[in-house]
């Protein structure tokens, strides 16, 4: 598992990013832009909301496809079933433990 997940998502930008991305998939830069500064009242820098992006994306997260002059960016799970299939929690059916 990649360092870079964890760092990813380890700052609140990028979380709120990928809420806006799990709310509404396949936004463009500018679509992305606006929802966090009229929803969230963050001023950022279009480039560094890209910068974001291209963080996110290095980790796995997002995914962008082409269409046109647009670049659409689409949230991807798959990177966080691998944190919870390394870190299983107990099956709340197995045998019980009796107190010491």
């Amino acid at each position: 598992m990649a360092d870079d997940l964890f760092k990813a998502l380890a700052d609140p930008t990028r979380r709120t990013i990928l809420d806006e991305l799990a709310e509404q998939s396949g936004q463009t830069l500018f679509e992305i832009c606006s929802r966090l500064s009229m929803k969230h009242g963050l001023g950022i820098s279009r480039q560094a909301v890209s910068q974001h992006l291209a963080l996110l994306e290095a980790a796995g997260l997002v995914e962008t496809r082409r269409e046109g002059r647009y670049k659409f960016h689409d949230l991807n799970t798959a990177p966080l079933r691998q944190i919870s299939e390394r870190w299983p929690l107990p099956d709340p059916c197995g045998p019980e433990e009796s107190p010491s």
